[in-house]
């Protein structure tokens, strides 16, 4: 089976950063993710669906240092659900929880600087790892030179 969500949008209002009695760093937020045109009869052009997210431990942290409302965001993780006993009964919950998050514009660093920055947070990149860390036969290949008149397709 396949859970995967990928998400572009703008944060609806600033992050606020909570701890658990853990001391685990959270942050649940809502991301506007515009349709061109709304689903009603009347058709009144663009509307937005408001998803709602939840973002653990570095990405809370990423989010509520360098992101603001207004922030476009992309995130990348899995439908979940819960529930719990509320005052008028049980109440679902369903949201995205968040694997790694990317700030793509509109962020607390850029509108201080006056500089666009994209920024992007995985957590398995704050552990050590990247792409390039892996062992490969191509890091010791020597460049290529290679003009347009050797591309059959140019």
């Amino acid at each position: 089976m396949i859970n995967r969500v990928v998400l572009v949008g703008r944060l609806t209002k600033d992050i606020e950063l909570r701890k658990t009695t853990s001391n685990i760093s959270t942050c649940t937020f809502t991301l506007a993710c515009n349709r061109k045109f709304s689903s009603s009869a009347n058709n009144q052009g663009p509307t937005a669906d408001f998803i709602n997210c939840v973002a653990w431990r570095q990405s809370a942290d990423f989010l509520a240092q360098y992101a603001s409302k207004g922030a476009i965001v992309g995130v990348e993780g899995r439908i979940t659900t819960r529930s719990y006993d509320g005052q008028n009964g049980k109440v679902y919950v369903t949201e995205v929880t968040c694997d790694s998050v990317q700030l793509i514009g509109g962020s607390k660093a850029s509108a201080s600087t006056g500089m666009s920055q994209n920024r992007t947070f995985t957590p398995s990149a704050e552990a050590g790892f990247s792409e390039n860390s892996l062992d490969d036969d191509f890091s010791n290949t020597p460049s290529l030179d290679i003009s347009s008149d050797d591309l059959p397709f140019y």
